[in-house]
């Protein structure tokens, strides 16, 4: 049961994760302060306003160097979900916004009280290792990237050093609880409460464009298999069920017979050495609570992802958007 006189505060409230976390929340009872910019301010509040009035929505335009003090007050919790997405951005600013935002969002909440944190990073600070077999990571394990990585693939050095500057501030402040989850890609459909995608607007479906792409013929697959749907512990997270992406394209032709000339067809099926991350289940249930039965099916997944991304396109196409020969146009 929720103690709704607890205030959880939630970043980035408008994206693909944060929305589900804020949705769930609030179905649940709790009392949820979420963050999002000034150009979603009114839309998001609107989406809350007469389901949900436990859900408050504040203004943040600059995690990484607003004043955030007064969004604070009150809070017990605070769930950072927020970070610089692919793509919007050089490598310097995706790398230096994931880092300060993280400390200006923990530096300012600890100092109005609040000393339990939830920060969402990434397998993609865990693994890359060669020297760990069978994709068997721990939370003891790092990815081995540096800072001049950060010009190839930026997204991924951030999500590692943003992290580290977490656990540096978490050592430097002992009094405060800090858990980081490291979840890989994320698959599923949008939210039941979400901003309405604006037509052609592909970057903003997320990781969800990843499973979308298995129903385009020039489709890229997913780089790899794995996905997913207490005090100072990092929890690396990934679902129980493996990834063979011949399997999948079967799956969903038997599923989806309507979809069979669209599925990906571009060059030759990858196969990896693992179907997915070996990681410590029990760990994640000792510590979560979630068991490996509790996770969705693979098929459950995908195909629920998929049908909300057809029916996104027909929401597209009834406000005049033609869709492009190959959809989606563009990979994550």
């Amino acid at each position: 049961m929720s103690d709704s006189s607890k205030i959880i505060f939630v970043t980035g409230a408008s994206g693909y994760l944060a929305s589900h976390v804020v949705y769930q929340l609030a179905e649940q009872g709790h009392r949820v302060r979420a963050s999002v910019r000034k150009n979603k301010m009114l839309p998001v509040r609107d989406l809350y306003l007469k389901s949900h009035p436990n859900v408050e929505i504040v203004q943040i335009d600059d995690l990484a160097q607003g004043d955030l003090g007064d969004v604070f007050k009150g809070v017990d919790v605070v769930i950072h979900t927020a970070s610089p997405l692919p793509g919007r951005g050089s490598a310097e600013v995706i790398l230096k916004g994931a880092i300060e935002g993280s400390l200006n969002v923990l530096q300012q909440a600890e100092k109005a009280g609040v000393r339990k944190f939830v920060v969402t990073s990434s397998t993609l600070a865990v693994t890359g290792d060669p020297s760990i077999k069978d994709g068997a990571y721990r939370a003891e394990h790092w990815s081995p990237w540096t800072k001049e990585d950060a010009e190839r693939m930026p997204y991924v050095v951030s999500k590692k050093f943003a992290e580290l500057a977490v656990w540096d501030w978490a050592e430097a402040h002992p009094h405060v609880d800090v858990t980081v989850i490291n979840p890989p890609f994320l698959y599923g459909p949008l939210a039941p409460i979400h901003l309405p995608v604006a037509p052609g607007d592909y970057i903003s479906l997320s990781t969800a464009l990843m499973v979308y792409n298995l129903i385009s013929p020039d489709g890229t697959y997913p780089p790899e298999p794995a996905y997913t749907d207490s005090p100072r512990k990092r929890v690396v997270f990934a679902s129980p069920h493996g990834v063979v992406f011949k399997d999948v394209l079967d799956m969903i032709r038997n599923a989806r017979p309507e979809l069979a000339g669209r599925i990906i067809s571009k060059g030759s099926v990858p196969e990896f050495e693992i179907d997915r991350y070996h990681v410590d289940f029990g760990r994640i249930e000792e510590i979560v609570g979630l068991k490996k039965e509790d996770f969705h099916t693979l098929e459950e997944t995908l195909l629920d992802t998929i049908d909300d991304m057809l029916a996104l396109e027909k929401e597209w196409v009834s406000q005049g958007y033609v869709l492009p020969p190959n959809v989606p146009p563009m990979m994550l």
